[in-house]
């Protein structure tokens, strides 16, 4: 009988808190349905994940750019992560929460602080994920946007198609399209979820006049990229970008080379049509491509996405006129890379060096100097980094300060070590290494269990998070309690900010550097 009475009187309450809205599902409308997320945390923050942005592209839909989604009635639920889109488990820091892996796959993310239709309507960041145009997805919790959200911005994470399924030009894809263009279906899936957020985001309380587009590695190449197409360049207030950009990393290729090397992987598949290549189970094409070339299937100068190359579009300072905040980090690559198995010797990097710049290593050489081991791992490691990432980031900021109509060009260093992993002693790296800053930049150090993380790391998060978060809200980084961060300009005054445990601005350094690899076409 008592455990009767006490069924009775939750019943009443729960019909009680249910008559008073407390359990009333968290519904949003957009222009294609209803949509039902996962309901309010206990910090107040709203999430909706799995939120389709465009038709699923299968079968027909394959290698064509982004199709409508089709409307649904009734409320469809928001609550869990879409599918990742198909991949290889390429990079073991990759932690996925994702619902497998599809070529269904065109889903994104939102966390947001405000009730629908709250005034004013508040900044969005719209954060695209790295891997190489080949892995990554938007439910990796490094990227989650919660910790964003808290702090006034409507956060999203946005999929997109990876390797042969998002890159794979041909000619009779070509042929096929309206535009006569093949390729790039990774970066018209980013084009149309910045369209969806421009029709959309207002209902979850975001502001469609100040969206912000960020990402690392691939995503900040695919910042560079959306900056320069005309597709979605009107579509963006602000830009940053986390070590790299496509004017030297991943480097988009000729159309006709592109179609060159997916009529080569068609016949190797003995597919003879787009029918044949359509009928391919999507696990048999991913195997297939995984034993092709790295870079096979990247970007391409479609003249769609892309009228011309995104040098020559920056150059020519048609790219976006928006405040840019950009950078890369200390340790991108290693002096193992260039020295592979040998001592770090004065010797041993002189003939390194030589053997890779065969018509001017004394050059080169000059302006990385190293007369010890110690400096041999030093000068070794900015080369590598330089030659990867480093480079292209510097080219892209230095083009945008010239030819960017004036707005604010912000660029930083970041050379904050991570802490000991668990169960170690030391740090493996002396150095900030390729995507080591995404966790404290989201504000997401909890979120990784895999270093033990110190109050000096939460120092470096709470200055890293704040200037993004500055930044996102006006276009300018700087703010109460962070050091004052100058602009960079297009005449000797280019300035950077070092972000580390004590943060920073200095002059620039090795200009010198840069200048010589554009040279060496690294562009």
């Amino acid at each position: 009988m008592l455990t009767r009475r006490i069924l009775c009187c939750a019943t009443l309450c729960y019909l009680i808190l249910a008559a008073a809205g407390a359990f009333a599902a968290d519904r949003v409308k957009t222009v294609i349905g209803t949509l039902e997320g996962a309901g309010p945390q206990p910090n107040g923050v709203r999430i909706f994940r799995g939120v389709p942005f465009a038709a699923p592209p299968i079968g027909d839909f394959r290698w064509k750019e982004p199709q409508p989604v089709a409307k649904w009635k009734g409320a469809r639920a928001a609550a869990q992560f879409g599918p990742r889109c198909m991949q290889q488990p390429l990079f073991g820091d990759m932690v996925f929460r994702s619902n497998g892996v599809k070529e269904d796959c065109l889903y994104l993310n939102i966390w947001t602080p405000a009730k629908p239709k709250a005034k004013p309507l508040l900044p969005v960041l719209v954060y695209f994920y790295g891997g190489g145009y080949v892995a990554g997805d938007g439910s990796e919790s490094r990227y989650e946007g919660e910790s964003m959200a808290t702090k006034g911005i409507v956060a999203l994470t946005v999929n997109y198609r990876l390797g042969i399924f998002g890159f794979m030009a041909h000619p009779a894809l070509t042929a096929e399209s309206a535009h006569h263009a093949s390729g790039n279906y990774g970066l018209l899936d980013q084009a149309a979820a910045l369209r969806w957020v421009h029709e959309n985001i207002a209902n979850f309380g975001g502001d469609p006049k100040r969206v912000t587009i960020a990402g690392e590695s691939a995503g900040s190449t695919s910042v560079s990229a959306q900056m320069s197409s005309p597709l979605s360049r009107n579509l963006i207030a602000g830009a940053i970008g986390e070590s790299g950009s496509l004017m030297g990393t991943l480097t988009p290729q000729p159309l006709a080379t592109a179609e060159k090397a997916g009529a080569d992987f068609a016949t190797s598949q003995k597919a003879d049509s787009l029918a044949a290549l359509r009928a391919i189970p999507a696990e048999k094409l991913m195997d297939a491509a995984g034993k092709m070339p790295w870079g096979t299937f990247s970007v391409t100068i479609d003249g769609y996405f892309f009228e011309q190359g995104p040098g020559a579009i920056y150059a020519a300072g048609a790219q976006a006129k928006v405040p840019l905040l950009l950078g890369w980090n200390s340790q991108e690559g290693f002096w193992k890379g260039l020295l592979l198995d040998q001592e770090p010797t004065p010797e041993n990097y002189a003939k390194a060096v030589a053997k890779q710049f065969p018509a001017n290593a004394d050059e080169v050489l000059k302006a990385y100097g190293a007369s010890t081991p110690d400096e041999v791992k030093a000068s070794g490691t900015a080369l590598e980094s330089d030659l990867f990432i480093g480079f292209s980031t510097w080219k892209w900021a230095d083009l945008h300060a010239s030819t960017g109509g004036g707005q604010p060009m912000y660029r930083y260093f970041y050379t904050h070590p991570r802490p000991a992993a668990v169960g170690k002693s030391e740090p493996d790296n002396p150095g900030a290494v390729h995507s080591a800053e995404i966790e404290y930049a989201m504000g997401n150090l909890g979120a990784n269990k895999a270093f033990q993380w110190t109050p000096d790391d939460y120092k470096v998060s709470a200055t890293l998070q704040g200037y993004f978060v500055n930044f996102i809200k006006s276009g300018n980084p700087n703010g109460a309690g962070l050091p004052e961060w100058p602009a960079m300009t297009s005449d000797a005054s280019r300035p950077v900010m070092r972000i580390d445990v004590d943060s920073g601005a200095a002059p620039e350094q090795h200009r010198d550097r840069y200048l010589l690899l554009g040279l060496q076409g690294a562009k």
